[in-house]
């Protein structure tokens, strides 16, 4: 096989036909960058190529964690029960529902095959295992304790995917009544209220002025609506496209939920829970600490927790300790740092690191179950004023006219 490239350059996933030197035809599946990865393989293993065809491609989102962690897993498991490393992996290769899944096992257990650390195959799929799996499959290999370090590794992996599920639903249900909302505002406003204009023209009378500025409303959103709509479109667009996958724009964007009264809490909780959690983790499995505030600023998608955990990292290399290091920075707590200090102090700092991990692991789990709770009645409340304003404003006139009337 050709040396790998690393999935960063978007691989893809290739069906194969081709003569062997027999004259049997063989066919198979491979990963490679291009074709001429999947030429190089053939004609490596005395393969004439007949046909490659390309069946998928392989960006970062196909790899999916729940996969990578019912992985790890099943790879303990199978250690556990005596399997030679070599074996486990090709039995999962074989037993896995994803073709691309299985080129990968394949190849991984093909370099274990020839010598090489698996912690040195998985770092040749940077999109497929983060850094944190390599660098504690690593200690496993060092120690001898490659099982226990994967289930380690995937409770922690499988605890942090369950707590950034339930905040991305927290954060996510505001966002999708408020599009309900406007979106049931818009359709009132330019479809409904025009409507009932028309008959309120007949009346030859003056309209209520709530009722005026609505229809005053209605008349500049049907008269300047494609164009507004093309200009929100263009620029949603050009801005998803353009400025959110900038750095200085993500850094932005999360400041600003860290800034916000509702959400700020939260993100800051279980970015602690995530840090201090995949801290205890590696200070458990026996790694550095230099090592763990590497590993836990890598697993982390916040940029301003990983920019305090290098310059964290950057104090503990000159030798400050790691409870002074954490008050430079106002994101952690003094709890965090008194606690860190009692567990330097008194040798137990990886039992205090977790203590810290599950005391805001609950707090993110509270909060989200509070905010979910509180927003609820608030964003409903909000949709009845929006609605009922709306309907009071169509219906005013006519309640007057008979007012008039009678």
């Amino acid at each position: 096989m050709s040396e790998m490239p690393a999935l960063s350059q978007r691989w893809c996933l290739y069906h194969w036909q081709a003569i062997d030197i027999q004259g049997n035809i063989q066919q198979g599946s491979s990963i490679e960058a291009s074709k001429d990865g999947i030429y190089q393989q053939l004609f490596a293993a005395s393969l004439q190529p007949l046909k490659i065809q390309m069946k998928q491609r392989l960006n970062r989102g196909y790899w999916k964690n729940s996969e990578r962690v019912a992985m790890v897993r099943q790879l303990a498991t199978l250690l556990q029960a005596g399997l030679p490393l070599v074996n486990s992996l090709m039995l999962l290769a074989n037993e896995h529902p994803k073709m691309a899944w299985q080129c990968v096992l394949q190849n991984i257990a093909k370099g274990v095959r020839e010598g090489r650390p698996l912690s040195a195959m998985l770092n040749a799929y940077p999109d497929v295992f983060p850094d944190i799996y390599r660098q504690i499959i690593a200690i496993g290999e060092l120690t001898g304790q490659m099982d226990r370090c994967c289930l380690q590794l995937a409770a922690q992996q499988e605890q942090q995917a369950k707590l950034r599920d339930k905040v991305k639903k927290a954060l996510r249900y505001p966002l999708i009544v408020s599009v309900i909302a406007t979106v049931v505002t818009l359709l009132m406003l330019t479809l409904v209220l025009p409507e009932f204009a028309k008959i309120y023209a007949s009346f030859d009378a003056e309209l209520p002025w709530f009722t005026r500025m609505l229809v005053s409303t209605s008349d500049v959103l049907i008269s300047t609506g494609p164009w507004l709509t093309g200009v929100i479109s263009v620029g949603c667009f050009a801005y998803l496209r353009k400025l959110h996958p900038q750095k200085r724009w993500k850094h932005r964007e999360q400041m600003l939920l860290l800034r916000l009264p509702l959400t700020s809490r939260l993100v800051t909780d279980s970015c602690l829970s995530q840090i201090f959690q995949t801290l205890a983790m590696t200070q458990q499995a026996g790694m550095t600490l230099i090592s763990g505030l590497e590993a836990a600023a890598s697993s982390l998608s916040n940029l301003h927790f990983q920019s305090a955990l290098s310059q964290i990292r950057e104090q503990i290399m000159q030798g400050i300790p790691l409870h002074k290091a954490f008050v430079q920075s106002p994101l952690f707590p003094s709890l965090c740092q008194q606690l860190i200090k009692i567990g330097e102090e008194s040798g137990s700092l990886d039992e205090l690191l977790l203590k810290l991990a599950h005391l805001h692991n609950e707090k993110a789990n509270s909060l989200a179950d509070t905010l979910s709770q509180t927003i609820e009645p608030v964003l409903m409340a909000v949709m009845g004023v929006i609605v009922g304003g709306l309907v009071i404003a169509m219906y005013l006139p006519i309640f007057q006219l008979g007012s008039v009337m009678g």
